[in-house]
């Protein structure tokens, strides 16, 4: 009888699980066909066929082409209007066609919240946007009672949710999309099943491929799955040799589909927010206790965002009164933060107010959204907090006392027009300025808020200004330099907008100014073709 191991030295590696013991890969693929619809029905609290849903409805959306339908109801597909259609075009066949916005980033935050639900069939699930799930059902369906019973689980569910769905399980993802979207709903495809049979009939849409891919094969006369295989292999290579994404590649596609290639798969992961609470053993009533526990909730919190390396931007706090009553109170803050004592000093403002009435019992305080924050020392931190009040912290101060909206921030965009530089936001919004329109311009300390005419004395019609009079004074020209042209932004702009020519220019006494000229002789902008003069406007001080 060997005795026992060594307390040291060296143990043999684990040898690697044998794949033949491993059980076949089984994916299951969720197709909602009618998500935008089911979604808008559950909006508005509407059964299939009820009430405006029982008339033909659109949903339509803004593109490049006009106002299009993105999905319609029942009564709208009987009506004509398919999704793609002008909704002009669907007018024509349907005057009484009704309409909503569609919202594919609801569709998406719905989707994403759907993934996760779905694991309850899986380790793991994945998006297939935008309307589809894939979700690894490998050695689960035993759990259920086999893989017949599992689709019969998973139809059954979400009928409850009121969504309509078409399901398959195959070997890989491709397989699996491929028949939950073209083949018999509730196909379910078996690692012994002959693959290449058992799609052959299928379009070759079913690839998963461009639409000008697509129209290449039909060109070709490849309408199905079957005919690619009665290609020679090299010769479909020589014809999408330039083409490496798999969506552009029929022949990569088929190799997933088959799973002799990889298909990478992004699975869905909950990120659970910051949250921390207090069941009170009796009911609080008063707000000395209130604050108290706000604070221990803080504390408590700030604790959970260092040990995550995050910083607390929007907070909610909720309190449960005796009487089932729920009370909400929500901050934004600046810049990410998790210093206890910030946090519970703003929320006493937002506690004024509160009744309690027979008590409250717990509150929750939980982190909303969060952002990185790196770690830093105490003792840094507590010296800098000796030299005054940050200057996120005051702006969260301000907010909580004035509102929201009364606190606003000048931020800088991407435009070379110069009264489109600068813009005023809230001063809890995100920081979206850009430095680019100051990169490679020198531009003046004061703008004024609207540009002003001045009258100009110029040698020639394309000359420097000589002469210029302001708010009733004449100023001679002592130094000119420029033109500076800034041409309209046609992107942004409508009609004919003329040419802009900067100048900046300094007086007798030293003073500076930034001119322009606003349009040129004869180049056919803003009427100057029949013989407008250029207008002359002072914009900007320099100090």
């Amino acid at each position: 009888m060997p005795g026992p191991l060594p307390l040291t030295g060296t143990y043999p590696a684990a040898a690697p699980p044998d794949p033949a013991s491993l059980p076949p890969r089984r994916i299951l693929a969720i197709w909602l066909r009618d998500l935008a619809m089911d979604r808008w029905r559950l909006s508005q609290e509407l059964g299939l066929g009820e009430g405006a849903d029982a008339s033909p409805l659109a949903l339509v959306a803004e593109s490049a082409r006009g106002v299009r339908i993105t999905a319609a109801n029942a009564a709208g597909l009987a009506a004509g209007a398919n999704p793609g259609t002008a909704l002009a075009d669907a007018r024509t066949l349907c005057p009484a066609l009704a309409t909503a916005p569609s919202d594919p980033a609801g569709d998406l935050a719905f989707l994403e919240k759907l993934a996760l639900w779905a694991q309850r069939w899986g380790p793991w699930s994945a998006l297939d946007a935008p309307d589809g799930l894939i979700v690894d059902v490998t050695g689960v369906a035993h759990l259920f009672g086999g893989e017949e019973a599992l689709l019969a689980d998973v139809r059954a569910a979400l009928a409850r949710r009121h969504l309509a769905a078409r399901l398959a399980i195959a070997p890989t993802a491709g397989a699996a999309w491929a028949l939950a979207h073209y083949g018999p709903d509730g196909t379910v495809l078996l690692p012994q099943d002959n693959a290449v049979q058992r799609l052959a009939q299928l379009p070759v849409a079913a690839l998963r491929l461009d639409d000008d891919v697509l129209l290449v094969l039909r060109r070709l006369g490849l309408k199905r799955l079957g005919d690619l295989s009665g290609v020679a292999r090299d010769a479909l290579a020589r014809r999408f040799r330039n083409r490496r994404a798999p969506a552009a590649n029929p022949l990569i596609r088929m190799d997933q589909l088959l799973g002799m290639v990889p298909e990478p798969t992004l699975p869905v992961i909950e990120q659970h927010a910051p949250l921390v609470q207090r069941r009170l053993l009796e009911p609080i009533r008063h707000r000395d206790l209130l604050d108290r526990v706000v604070a221990d909730l803080a504390e408590d919190m700030a604790r959970v965002l260092e040990g995550r390396g995050l910083g607390a931007r929007r907070l909610e706090l909720g309190m449960w009164k005796v009487d089932g009553e729920v009370l909400v109170r929500r901050l934004e803050l600046a810049a990410p933060s998790r210093d206890s004592g910030h946090i519970s000093g703003l929320f006493g403002r937002h506690l004024d107010h509160i009744d309690a009435g027979f008590g409250i019992e717990m509150v929750r305080l939980r982190s909303m959204w969060s952002e990185n924050v790196a770690l830093s020392q105490g003792d840094i931190e507590a010296a800098a907090e000796g030299h005054g009040t940050s200057l996120a912290a005051f702006i969260d101060r301000l907010v909580a006392r004035l509102g929201a909206r009364a606190v606003r921030r000048p931020v800088l965009r991407a435009s070379h027009v110069p009264e489109r530089v600068q813009a005023w936001v809230g001063a809890l919004e995100p920081d979206k300025s850009s430095q680019e329109a100051f990169e490679f311009h020198h531009r003046p300390l004061k703008l004024l808020d609207n540009a002003e005419r001045i009258a100009v004395l110029y040698a020639s019609p394309d000359g420097l200004p000589r002469r210029f009079r302001w708010r009733g004074e004449v100023h001679e020209v002592a130094r000119a330099e420029g033109p500076e042209r800034i041409s309209p932004e046609w992107w942004r702009e409508r009609g004919s907008v003329r040419l802009r020519d900067y100048y900046r220019i300094e007086d007798g006494q030293g003073r500076r100014y930034w001119i322009y000229r606003d349009g040129i002789a004869g180049d056919g902008r803003g009427g100057d073709a029949v013989g407008r003069p250029p207008d002359w406007f002072l914009q900007g001080l320099w100090g």
